[in-house]
């Protein structure tokens, strides 16, 4: 939301997807008060659903001839420790947060390539770097979301397409509190003591994490940056956690985020 305002902002036309249209109400708002609410399409668009990535990204193309930025945004949190989660929630955590992303980003390569130029953003997370207890579901989709992003990159840069990663840490966003609400939490789990001391921890973060619209202007800052880097780590716990995890032992590491999960 906050990113289709910026970079409508910034005289992007704006092709913005939601599952649920009929929710917009506080996206158009939003755009109405920046002025730039004829710069904004809303479309219905579920990433798992194929046909519907292809039906979008084909009108837009007939539309407008070109594709210049596509923002990978969309997701959500499964959260549990390994043992007690489904594996049906294990595929739908996959399902949105990489394998939506690869699909949607497979339906706009061909027309950047052959225009050779373009800018792919996949939203990652801290947690695309960093495994924490309690959110293994979510961190492999994140970590996935890595590896893929980096290949990626590798193989479109002779075509003059760029890739980029933006890693945020906590910042004030719905996918927490919905991760928290519904997180795999049995009355008799043998891990039910550290897994409340995790959710309070998450709900602490969460509620002391700083304003999103920041992600959202340094994602306006890249979609015109003509050589940007692959990763780009956002919020101090976030850069400090990599500093962390990058120069201290494992073990020293490991210790550090048990005790800070208690």
């Amino acid at each position: 939301m906050l990113t289709s305002v910026k970079l409508a902002q910034q005289n992007y036309r704006v092709i913005a997807t939601m599952r649920d249209p009929d929710k917009s109400g506080e996206l158009l708002e939003r755009a109405r008060a920046a002025g730039v609410a004829k710069e904004i399409e809303i479309h219905r668009l579920d990433v798992t659903d194929s046909e519907a990535i292809k039906q979008v990204v084909a009108e837009s193309l007939q539309r407008y001839e070109r594709i210049d930025v596509l923002v990978n945004n969309a997701g959500f949190a499964v959260g549990g420790f390994v043992e007690e989660v489904p594996m049906e929630d294990w595929r739908r955590q996959m399902e949105a947060n990489f394998f939506g992303l690869v699909e949607m980003t497979k339906a706009v390569i061909p027309a950047m390539r052959s225009r050779q130029s373009g800018i792919i953003i996949n939203i990652s997370s801290i947690s695309g770097r960093v495994g924490f207890p309690g959110y293994a579901p979510y961190a492999a989709s994140k970590f996935a979301v890595e590896g893929f992003s980096e290949s990626l990159r590798h193989e479109l840069s002779p075509f003059g397409v760029k890739v980029v990663l933006v890693e945020p840490g906590a910042y004030r966003t719905p996918i927490w509190d919905k991760g928290l609400n519904q997180m795999n939490n049995p009355e008799h789990s043998p891990y039910k003591s550290r897994l409340q001391a995790i959710m309070s921890y998450s709900r602490r973060s969460g509620e002391t994490a700083p304003d999103p619209q920041k992600v959202a202007d340094f994602i306006g800052k890249l979609a015109g940056k003509r050589s940007p880097g692959l990763r780009y780590p956002m919020g101090q716990g976030a850069v400090l956690a990599l500093w962390t995890k990058a120069l201290l032992p494992w073990k020293w590491f490991e210790g550090i985020i048990r005790s800070g999960t208690r």
